[in-house]
């Protein structure tokens, strides 16, 4: 997918402005390493003659969010601020302060909220703290922050009650959640669709189907709750948890039925998953030769051949396998590392090295790939070849990678237990040069 469609149409109708835009965003995701500092490439762009709005900049840092690269999605906030002297909006704030959070960690986060400019502390910076302390599951501050934005009267829509409810759901305290659902009644605050989605989940984690479905009755009912598919989705997995297949078939009907346009290449990826823990292959292939002609893309066929893996059908996911082979433009070796992993729970290591092997001409496997083939060797009980795997996926690690620790400490008794020192020296050495 072209970097454009991430960064939205061009604000003022300016096809020039955001041309030059993606051309930064091109050469910004050319840089592997999503910790390696970006401040050169910016300064380099603006004295090449660019230049940059603040929309544009607010725009690269939401799509360095969205992929995860919290670094410089940090970095050019504050380069907006340090470099362009744009003032910051109490949007920019929160967003900030998020990516502070997520970058430096809670202490750093709290020091800069401290430091904010009263003019700039509403509800948004308040919001963002509140999603931190989520985040980090610190309820004891997170009803701190919850109790003082009443008391400032910035609770005034669903987003800190959502917050709440996601918290006491991943904490199990499923308790505090009805006196929550309560007050938002009493304020007359209406429920919007990350409401639903949040109570879904709450009530499956819970593994609580009376209250699921009590709330599936109230979506029907309701005309005024805002319901997505993502929503199904959760009851979907809510009834395949406790083995409830064909309430989990109307789920996932619903999905294919309130699923905009917009949003279907995502819900395909859930539509393929789900129908693979269902069981019904011909269900799984039925939605996989039906959409695919529209949505056809790399996660689609990665989700495919994993649904394939889970039904033992080894035979249809290699034929995917080849499909997406024949057609892509960029090799990904997680779509490679699907089919390697069904090989490796078959115990079909040779067709396993050989695709592998296969895939490496002219190109770099992950670590990921070598670590599967370490962890499928592992459980065959070959340990010499697991180390062999182990050895090549640390090798090919960048820094900060890390070993899976079950198979690492395998390996390291194994070779205890044959007294091999060098073998353990080396996989000691090749663990530190991937820490500094």
């Amino acid at each position: 997918m072209k970097a454009i469609s991430f960064l939205g149409r061009p604000r003022h109708g300016k096809l020039s402005a955001q041309i030059e835009i993606t051309s930064l965003y091109d050469r910004i995701q050319a840089i592997r390493d999503p910790k390696a500092s970006i401040s050169p490439l910016l300064n380099q762009y603006i004295e090449e003659g660019h230049t940059v709005s603040r929309p544009q900049l607010r725009s690269l840092v939401r799509a360095m969010k969205d992929f995860r690269r919290y670094h410089h999605a940090l970095e050019i906030s504050q380069w907006m601020t340090d470099r362009r002297y744009l003032p910051l909006t109490p949007s920019d704030v929160a967003i900030r302060l998020d990516l502070i959070s997520m970058v430096h960690g809670q202490e750093q986060a709290e020091s800069y909220f401290n430091n904010i400019p009263k003019v700039l502390k509403n509800h948004s910076a308040y919001g963002a703290l509140l999603s931190s302390y989520v985040r980090e599951k610190s309820m004891e501050k997170a009803e701190a922050t919850m109790q003082k934005m009443r008391e400032m009267g910035f609770v005034t829509s669903s987003f800190p009650y959502n917050m709440l409810i996601n918290l006491y759901s991943q904490t199990d305290n499923y308790h505090k959640i009805g006196p929550l659902i309560q007050e938002m009644e009493r304020k007359s605050i209406p429920w919007d669709k990350f409401t639903v989605r949040n109570l879904m989940a709450a009530y499956v984690a819970a593994s609580d189907i009376c209250a699921m479905e009590k709330l599936l009755n109230r979506m029907d009912e309701d005309l005024q709750i805002s319901v997505d598919w993502n929503t199904y989705s959760v009851a979907a997995n809510g009834y395949l948890k406790v083995g409830l297949i064909d309430k989990a078939l109307e789920m996932i009907k619903k999905i294919e039925n309130n699923t905009p346009i917009s949003e279907r290449p995502t819900a395909f990826k859930h539509l393929l998953s789900l129908y693979g823990r269902t069981g019904h292959k011909e269900e799984l292939y039925r939605v996989w030769n039906l959409y695919k002609p529209t949505y056809e893309h790399t996660q689609a066929y990665s989700c495919m051949i994993a649904s394939l893996r889970k039904l033992d059908d080894i035979e249809g996911a290699e034929k995917i396998f080849q499909e997406w082979e024949s057609k892509c433009t960029v090799y990904d070796f997680r779509i490679l590392n699907r089919l390697l992993s069904a090989y490796c729970k078959k115990g079909v290591f040779d067709k396993a090295e050989s695709l592998v092997s296969k895939a490496m001409e002219g190109r770099t496997a992950y670590p990921t790939t070598w670590s599967i083939l370490a962890e499928g060797y592992m459980e065959d009980k070959q340990m010499p070849k697991a180390v062999e795997m182990l050895k090549k996926a640390i090798s090919a690690g960048r820094k900060g990678w890390k070993p899976n620790p079950i198979i690492l400490e395998a390996c390291m008794e194994y070779l205890e237990g044959q007294g091999e020192s060098e073998e353990i020296e080396e996989i000691v050495r090749l663990c530190k040069e991937l820490r500094d």
